[in-house]
């Protein structure tokens, strides 16, 4: 018997049994659609991760002031300003392999308005770095310059938000925006970005709904809560092949004594969160990967025990094919290929249901899935080593039997 035959013989006897058979199938259904949506899921979160991370930024240490009620803040206050100019200098002039350090001030606007409308938006004071830092993309205009910063000037870069709160879909660049009682001229529109989110603990806003005008700006020309610290937050690019973790040691020895000993502050470092990141994935992975592969092994199980049925269900013909001259070797290959189309059928259809998955998990729950050709590849073909071989023992078993015994079965 060659392969062909073998193979058309093997699906006639599955479509003589269709929900036999399709029972048997349903493990490798499962299994194999479990690892597809697994490693969708998972390359979609890593996906999503690295972009957090770009706009974090890998080479950045994040210093951000911490939150605390007005009774903790008084007490606090007497030891230490804050995060302020004075550690953002410190920082540039005593750390090594610092590039840049790029201030930040948040400010929470009771009123942004302009002749057409109005509107709600965070508004931050930044350097002119920070665009670059923050891997922001302008769709209209320009970003701020040093000379915007050293001049203290009156502009601001707005969010696609904003813009179509504040202009519609009119121009917007060279238009006036007041933010509480100061006039801003806008030079520029940020492109979207997405929805805000948070990756491992730390916030990834969105731009939609934001504004950036120059630090000094914010700083001279606008009122913030006595206590609060002067910054909010900044941000150290390190140079290229600098540790972000050892620049962060460095950075907390240096700030704990300019904040004589006070906690008031806190220090991100991206690169660590990555990391963290990709331990949390792999964790993820093998969890699954081990669910995924009982699901598969269950189903080799399925495999084997409906093959065995099938054997005693046809010994009369094996007696019969043994009888007409078919070789043991023939009726073994016989059942093997059965077990090989019962697998690359349940494997297919695991693919199907993996990839219906997917994209479910999607839609539904706003989770971004890949699918890759490679979470195909190894789902399908652990799918084909558990179950073939789960037919070799029914097939040695059906080769095995004595023909005039067999031909007798009733």
């Amino acid at each position: 018997m060659n392969p062909r035959e073998a193979f058309r013989s093997a699906l006639e006897n599955l479509a003589g049994h269709k929900l036999r058979s399709a029972l048997t199938m349903l493990g490798m259904i499962f299994g194999v659609g479990a690892v597809i949506a697994m490693l969708s899921i998972g390359a979609g979160a890593e996906e999503q991760a690295l972009g957090m991370i770009e706009r974090l930024g890998l080479r950045n240490v994040l210093i951000r002031a911490r939150e605390y009620k007005t009774e903790e803040l008084q007490e606090i206050r007497q030891k230490s300003l804050g995060v302020s100019f004075r550690d953002a200098a410190a920082i540039s002039e005593a750390v090594p392999g610092v590039d840049l350090v790029a201030p930040r001030i948040r400010i929470e606007p009771y009123k942004v308005l302009s002749a057409a409308g109005k509107t709600e938006a965070t508004v931050f004071g930044v350097s002119h770095h920070h665009a670059g830092l923050a891997d922001l993309e302008l769709a209209e205009g320009r970003f701020l310059d040093a000379l915007d910063e050293s001049t203290h000037a009156q502009v601001c870069v707005i969010g696609p938000g904003v813009r179509r709160d504040l202009f519609g879909y009119g121009p917007a660049v060279g238009e006036e925006v007041k933010v509480d009682d100061v006039w801003l001229e806008v030079i520029g529109v940020l492109a979207a970005t997405g929805q805000g989110e948070t990756f491992e603990g730390v916030p990834v806003g969105s731009v939609e709904t934001e504004i950036y005008l120059p630090v000094t700006t914010a700083e001279r020309k606008f009122e913030r809560p006595p206590l609060d610290s002067p910054l909010d937050e900044i941000v150290v690019r390190l140079k290229e092949g600098q540790s972000g973790r050892e620049a962060a040691a460095v950075i907390s020895g240096l700030l704990s004594r300019l904040h004589a000993g006070t906690d008031d502050y806190e220090i991100v470092v991206p690169e660590a969160l990555l990391e963290q990141s990709r331990r949390t994935q792999r964790l993820f992975n093998v969890v699954m990967g081990c669910i995924a592969g009982i699901s598969l092994l269950v189903g080799g199980i399925g495999i084997m025990n409906i093959m065995l049925a099938t054997v005693l269900e046809r010994t009369r013909e094996i007696g019969v094919r043994r009888a007409v001259g078919a070789r043991r070797s023939d009726i073994r290959f016989q059942f093997v290929v059965e077990s090989f189309a019962i697998s690359l059928i349940g494997g297919l259809a695991g693919v199907i249901a993996g990839i219906a998955i997917a994209r479910g998990v999607a839609v539904y729950a706003g989770w971004e899935t890949i699918v890759t050709v490679g979470s195909i590849l190894i789902s399908t073909g652990v799918a084909m080593t558990v179950g073939t071989p789960s037919g070799i023992y029914p097939a040695t078993r059906a080769a095995g039997l004595d023909p005039i015994e067999a031909l007798r079965y009733e």
